[in-house]
This record gives C-alpha cells, sequence and structure tokens, in this order.
C-alpha cells in the first residue's frame, strides 16, 4: 500500500483541517478516500471543495463502501469508541480523537476490540506528542535529569471560552451531548501530557465547579490535587474563564526543577549535589550564606529552550505517523490504547468532585458510569 485512503467522519473544525491537509498533499502516505457527515449542508460544502472525493451522511455505509483503508473520528466524544470499533471490525484502521471517549468503561471495551485485531493500527490523536517541547520534556524526565519527581504544579487557563462560544449549539457544554466540560473539551491533551510525562497519581482529591462563571451545567472551573505512588504530589488548574490565561507547568525533583512557560520556553534549573544530599550535610552557618548572597551562587546551572510551534504541523505528524505504521510498520506515538489515561484522570477528578473525597486512580467505573447518568438524567429533567 503506497498511499492509505482516509475516511474522515465529521467535517467540522478538525475535520475540515484534515481533510485540507490531505487535499494540499501535505501528509505523506496519505489521501482523502471518503467524507462523512450527518448534515446537508456538509454535502454541498464537501461537493465544492473535494468534488472527486464520495461523501456519505452515515458512517458504516463509508465502512463498507471499499472506498477507505483508515479513519479518523472527527465527531462527539461519545461517539469515538463505537465508530473506532465498528472500524476495527470491518478490518479499517482506527485513528480516534481525543479524547478517546467519555469513561474508561467504553474506551475500554474500544482498546480489548483493537488487541483482538493487532494486525490493524490503532492510535489517538494526541498532536501535543509531536510538539518538540514535549518531546524535550519527556526526555529530560526519562533520563533522571532532575531526579526523582517530588511535586508537580500546571496552571493552564489559556482557553477563555464566552458564553457565545457554549450557545452554538445544544450539545456544547452538556452531560448528555460532551460528557463534562473544560476536562473533556479544552483540557485532555494537558491529561494525557501530564502522565505521559510524570506518570499517573495514585489517588485524586478535587475542587470542581458546574456552571461557575458561564451559564452550563459542566465545569467550568477545576482544581486537581494528586497523590503519586513515590509520595510526589501535584496540582492540576484549569477554566475557561480567564481572558488573560496562564500555562506554566512546574516539576520539582530530588535534583532540580524544570519550568515550562506558554508551551514556548522550558527552564532547567540543575543542582549540583541533589537536594538531599544538600540537607544532610550542608552546615547551617552554609545555608545562611547562600540566604544573604554572601556563600557560593553555583549551586545549581540553568539552561533555557526556546520553541517555535509551526501551525498545523503537529496534526500533520500525527497523520503521517499513522500512515507510516500502516505502511512500513513505523511505531506509533500515540498508540490508540494510551487514550484511558487521560480520560481515567478526567473520570477520578469529576468522581472525587461528585463524591467530595480522594479517590483511588483504579476508581469503581461503574460507580462513575452511574454518576454520570445521574448528572445526564438531572440535565434532561431541566
Amino acid at each position: 500500500m503506497k498511499n492509505v485512503k482516509m475516511g474522515i467522519i465529521g467535517l467540522g473544525a478538525e475535520g475540515g483541517l484534515y481533510a485540507g491537509f490531505l487535499a494540499d498533499g501535505k501528509v505523506k502516505n496519505m489521501v482523502i478516500g471518503a467524507i462523512c457527515d450527518t448534515d446537508p449542508e456538509k454535502r454541498a460544502l464537501s461537493a465544492d471543495k473535494y468534488p472527486d472525493v464520495p461523501f456519505y451522511d452515515n458512517y458504516i455505509d463509508m465502512l463498507e463502501s471499499g472506498d477507505v483503508d483508515a479513519i479518523v473520528t472527527c465527531v462527539p466524544h461519545y461517539l469515538h469508541p463505537e465508530m473506532g470499533i465498528e472500524a476495527l471490525k470491518r478490518n479499517i484502521h482506527a485513528l480516534v480523537e481525543k479524547p478517546a471517549g467519555v469513561y474508561t468503561k467504553q474506551v475500554q471495551e474500544l482498546n480489548d476490540f483493537a488487541a483482538s485485531k493487532p494486525e490493524l493500527t490503532f492510535g489517538i490523536f494526541f498532536n501535543q506528542r509531536t510538539n518538540p517541547l514535549y518531546l524535550k520534556l519527556k526526555e529530560l524526565i526519562d533520563s533522571g535529569e532532575i531526579g526523582e519527581i517530588r511535586r508537580t504544579n500546571w496552571l493552564i487557563t489559556t482557553w477563555w471560552r464566552p458564553q457565545g462560544y457554549y450557545e452554538q449549539s445544544a450539545w456544547r457544554a452538556t452531560w448528555g451531548g460532551e460528557g463534562g466540560g473544560v476536562l473533556v473539551n479544552q483540557a485532555p491533551h494537558q491529561l494525557d501530557l501530564l502522565q505521559w510525562i510524570c506518570g499517573m497519581p495514585k489517588e485524586v482529591y478535587s475542587n470542581v465547579k458546574y456552571g461557575y462563571q458561564r451559564n452550563i451545567a459542566v465545569e467550568d472551573e477545576v482544581t486537581a490535587m494528586f497523590d503519586y505512588e513515590n509520595g510526589a504530589t501535584g496540582v492540576f488548574i484549569t477554566c475557561t474563564h480567564d481572558v488573560l490565561g496562564t500555562d506554566r507547568l512546574e516539576i520539582l525533583g530530588d535534583k532540580g526543577k524544570i519550568v515550562v512557560d506558554d508551551s514556548k520556553k522550558i527552564t532547567i534549573k540543575r543542582l549540583h549535589k541533589s537536594e538531599s544530599e544538600m540537607s544532610a550535610n550542608m552546615s547551617w552557618a552554609d545555608v545562611m550564606k547562600i540566604f544573604t548572597g554572601q556563600g557560593p551562587a553555583d549551586i545549581f546551572t540553568e539552561e533555557v529552550l526556546e520553541f517555535e510551534s509551526v501551525w498545523g504541523a503537529q496534526h500533520i505528524a500525527v497523520l503521517e505517523n499513522f500512515a507510516a505504521n500502516i505502511v512500513e510498520g513505523t511505531p506509533l506515538i500515540a498508540p490508540g490504547s494510551d487514550g484511558i489515561h487521560g480520560v481515567r484522570l478526567a473520570n477520578a477528578i469529576h468522581l472525587s468532585s461528585f463524591l467530595g473525597k480522594k479517590v483511588e486512580i483504579s476508581f469503581d467505573e461503574e460507580l462513575y458510569l452511574a454518576e454520570l447518568n445521574k448528572k445526564i438524567e438531572e440535565e434532561r429533567n431541566k
């Protein structure tokens, strides 16, 4: 196979972006096979922009047409697992958009089915994993540059959404339509990056506000605290009502600290001796000299790395990597099975808030689904 024929399900913002990249020949080893959307206006749009590309209003029909070798699911979150499974059933490769689903039970069903089809490529669209900055950050942490992690803090509030954004359609920012708010819509990339780079916490305790500054049923303000297996702690803060926005990630280790600002700059401070060694061996007199600026100022070195992001490059990289896995067997940057981790983290944050207590990351999936269904029922009754 020289070119993978990609079927795009959903010709909205993301689907339109991918269609444009493919039509312009920007993705190696991939072309548009077909487009599917239930909106009649999208049929007209597709006919105008991509007149030679088959169009379907039913994704099963597209899967069974022979026009596609693979699909990407640019549809509401609840549908990602279902569509992924239906594609794999028909021996069609599946690239699911983030999040992989709304709740872990449905994502696990997708993972289990994909595991029964190892000959097929199953990926998830975590384009931030191709971001050179986060690739470098993962390399730094994995190599032990700052030692064992002691604390993580991520304040990410750079996605201001006014009320009008939520009023674009009835399904947006609803439990029944999206399955949540900022955690499932804006923050999935950060939740994935956090666990990909720093590992999954053992326990989660959260303070989540629903409809805090917006007239919506789901969350627009989140503060979550994490406990890790090694005793490290973490804080994750996000919201959609900060028009000034901040993006700052700090990772503290025994041998130094890494700070990421605006997803553009990494500042690495490496201690000459680990903090544990300094604490055990420095006299108080030496410490006072450091505090007062009289002692050695070279207890650490500092390195600053700056990165530039090319618009669209990360999305193209995911599509090319997905095609390369199909055509050449190149390892996937983001295997589809990884999608469950960010969903689990979001579910745990929600569940802690629902129950008003700390929860294990290995929470009861049936309990979470029951609580989610309560939210959906309350919403429906209103």
